[in-house]
């Protein structure tokens, strides 16, 4: 059986500043744990569509009550593999973020759409889902119950760095507003 998460949430932003923050999100205080990112590949299609692949470590620390069935030099890192498909035409970024390691033991999917919204000017729609599963034979329910709740609360965490990246970028428009003005 695999966990099932989805949430929507209307981000308070023009989808081109959320884009453009979307890419400077790392780092920030709110994802410490990220610890690099990298582009692996890029491409600009025919029909003008940025696809990427950019591999992600983040640290990675099991709960308290795992540690102790687990081998002491197992890995605390994770390593993360994020598809994206930015579509300038449509005004959609879509990406898809699952992990390369300690799968058997919890394997995340997560895929994340943020569209301009045609109701509600400068507002950006972000739909998040995630699909959380274990192979952990006995214990995959309990180990998918805490996947699901840590990614809960990752997530609050994620939207809180966006919204860092956020507010820095419109920093450096109000800045660049005031420089062109002078």
């Amino acid at each position: 059986m695999v966990k099932y998460f989805c949430s929507s949430t209307d981000i308070k932003s023009t989808w081109d500043h959320v884009v453009s923050a979307f890419w400077q999100r790392y780092p920030n205080p709110f994802s410490t744990h990220v610890l690099t990112e990298d582009v692996v590949y890029r491409e600009v299609t025919t029909d003008r569509r940025l696809l990427s692949r950019r591999l992600l470590m983040k640290t990675n620390r099991l709960p308290r009550w795992a540690e102790r069935f687990f081998p002491a030099g197992m890995s605390r890192y994770v390593y993360i593999l994020e598809d994206s498909i930015l579509d300038p035409v449509n005004r959609s970024l879509t990406t898809y973020t699952w992990n390369l390691n300690h799968t058997t033991l919890l394997s995340v999917e997560e895929r994340c759409v943020f569209l301009d919204s045609a109701e509600q000017p400068a507002t950006t729609q972000l739909k998040r889902e995630a699909w959380i599963s274990s192979s952990i034979f006995g214990f995959s329910k309990p180990i998918q119950e805490f996947g699901l709740a840590r990614f809960k609360s990752n997530q609050v965490k994620a939207m809180k760095g966006l919204e860092y990246a956020l507010s820095n970028l419109q920093g450096r428009y109000a800045a660049f507003e005031l420089e062109m003005r002078a």
